[in-house]
């Protein structure tokens, strides 16, 4: 029996059977021909075929991910679409085709160059890389009309999957009922495809270096998701710890170790995700995503269809609070039946709640509706309407008063309905800066880290170029968390997070010490949090919490959390 280290992504334990992916062992080009004797025209149209079949399968891939794993993990397909798109990537490939190179040494030639760039890398950056051979490998395999080695998709039960580094798509591949465990050489946390393994609930150890290439297919090994270990040839004894170790569904609410009470929730994207987030023990929905309702068809919902999917949503948690965050779209999603239109800084332009208080208000009173009447229904009181996107003050008011129209309206009608709990996501500076005035006019805000860290870094997600700035651990982040929570402290209003950055229990103390009332996850990483809030002392985790808005650079933070 011999322990390997590495970072545990999913804290959950599994063992099985090793088995070794090498998605590029099948893809041996050919040998380089004469440039001479290249017909330029001909690789042309296949690389241009190539691309299109790519697409294709990426899209496909995309659905199937936003399916079982919901529509915000899926995003990162758009992406990939992009790089086939690429016009600097696209133009190289295309003359090295015209210079004589076949279209497959044309790709690989031009991709390892953009891999190079990224290679070497911390953080956001060296995930781009992964993504970029995720791009290429599609494109080879449909050039050399190879088919993969493993079906991902049809893995015997109890597999552990092994590979230098998995996917976006090789991960949404995985069927989480047969695969019990994942380790990679390399990647971190908050790689794509690690994400996406703990929306399937995967127990996952990444970056686990040079010692994994030693396991030989067929092994006995345990992950262990919760230490970041994995165990080669795991006793009777090491198995059962580790099953032990492995933070377990913890149903009821917890506190600080000094009594603070602590609300952990879930994040969900789609209804398929409400059984295992209550399975997990989650306090109620942190972060209910109603994109889900109107992507991928030909019309929006009903108001009916929506009343009923929130109903759903409430008789999940029938004694919890379930955010129902409102139509969130623009930006990096699309809705063909909207005909949004194309705009330069799309971030930066017509989405979230601006969206609905414009040109499509009709789909927020539709949607206003459905939730007022949902909250009239069997544990409707716990029912809150959160909206995205705020940067002012008015827009807080504009949507409280279409609430108040709405209620109007169905009461009007004799329609049974309530009003719920009305808040904001913070994730705008503006927001943050006004949430001392956003809290006096709403019952609560919650927290999105992704964008936060976006719009405060001034840093596009989908830019990789800008990639390394996207740190929600910069002491500009954090100052602005700090700055949205200490506004609210002196109103009714209580503060959630609701980014990723809720999830990982090595930052649990950190946040309770800047003051979070709830945090907000992937259901996988509810009982971690939950036990490490139980461990936290709320007065030193507030010393911590200052010491961390001290520091001037990330790299400061990051090297006082490790301390």
């Amino acid at each position: 029996m011999r322990t390997l280290s590495g970072v545990g992504s999913t804290p959950l334990a599994g063992v099985g059977a090793a088995r070794w992916y090498r998605p590029g062992a099948d893809l041996t080009l050919p040998d380089r021909p004469d440039p001479t004797a290249v017909d330029a025209d001909a690789e042309l149209s296949r690389f241009a075929a190539a691309r299109d079949e790519a697409r294709a399968e990426i899209r496909a891939a995309r659905n199937r991910a936003a399916e079982r794993v919901g529509e915000e993990e899926a995003a990162v397909f758009d992406a990939h679409e992009q790089f086939l798109d690429d016009p600097e990537l696209v133009g190289d490939i295309e003359d090295a085709i015209g210079e004589g190179a076949p279209a497959e040494h044309a790709v690989h030639d031009r991709f390892a160059a953009a891999i190079e760039q990224f290679e070497g890398l911390e953080g956001p950056m060296a995930e781009r890389a992964d993504d970029l051979r995720d791009v290429r490998d599609r494109l080879l395999r449909v050039l050399l009309d190879a088919d993969s080695l493993v079906d991902l998709g049809d893995l015997p039960a109890g597999t552990v999957l092994l590979a230098e580094r998995l996917t976006p798509s090789d991960t949404a591949e995985l069927d989480p009922d047969a695969v019990a465990g994942i380790a990679t050489v390399t990647g971190g946390r908050t790689a794509h495809a690690a994400i996406i393994a703990r929306s399937l609930s995967i127990p996952a150890v990444v970056g686990v270096g040079e010692p994994l290439r030693e396991v030989s297919d067929g092994a006995d090994l345990l992950v262990d998701g919760e230490a970041g270990r994995i165990v080669v040839d795991p006793d009777a004894e090491t198995r059962a710890a580790a099953a032990g170790d492995a933070a377990s569904a913890v149903p009821e609410r917890v506190a600080t170790a000094d009594g603070r009470p602590i609300e952990v929730a879930a994040n969900v994207g789609s209804e398929a995700e409400l059984a295992p987030a209550a399975d997990r023990g989650a306090d109620g929905i942190g972060l209910f995503r109603t994109e889900f309702l109107f992507l991928d068809r030909e019309a929006p919902p009903t108001e009916d269809e929506q009343y009923e999917t929130v109903t759903d949503a409430l008789s999940a948690f029938p004694d919890d609070r379930v955010v129902v965050r409102t139509l969130d779209v623009g930006g990096d999603k699309r809705v063909p039946y909207l005909d949004l239109p194309s705009e330069t800084n799309p971030f930066l332009g017509r989405r979230g709640i601006r969206l609905s208080l414009d040109e499509h208000r009709d789909l927020f009173e539709t949607q206003l509706r459905a939730l007022l009447r949902a909250a009239a229904s069997e544990g409707g009181e716990g029912l809150a309407v959160m909206v995205p996107l705020v940067s002012r003050v008015e827009e807080v008011e504009a949507a409280a008063a279409a609430v108040e129209s709405v209620a109007a309206d169905l009461a009007a009608e004799g329609v049974d309905h309530a009003v719920p709990e009305l808040g904001a996501m913070i994730e705008t500076p503006a927001a943050a800066l006004l949430a001392d005035a956003l809290a006096e006019r709403l019952d609560f805000l919650s927290i999105g880290t992704n964008d936060l860290t976006q719009y405060v870094m001034a840093a596009d997600r989908e830019n990789d170029g800008v990639a390394a700035y996207g740190d929600p651990l910069h002491p500009a982040v954090l100052r602005a968390i700090d700055r949205t929570v200490s506004a609210a402290a002196g109103t009714d209003a209580w503060v959630g997070m609701c980014g990723e950055m809720a999830g990982d229990p090595t930052l649990t103390e950190l946040l309770v010490g800047l003051g979070l009332d709830e945090l907000s996850m992937s259901a996988v990483t509810v009982p971690a949090v939950k036990e490490r809030v139980r461990e936290v002392d709320s007065a030193e985790a507030r010393d911590l919490a200052d010491e961390a808005l001290a520091c001037e650079t990330r790299a400061e933070v990051r090297e006082l959390l490790n301390a």
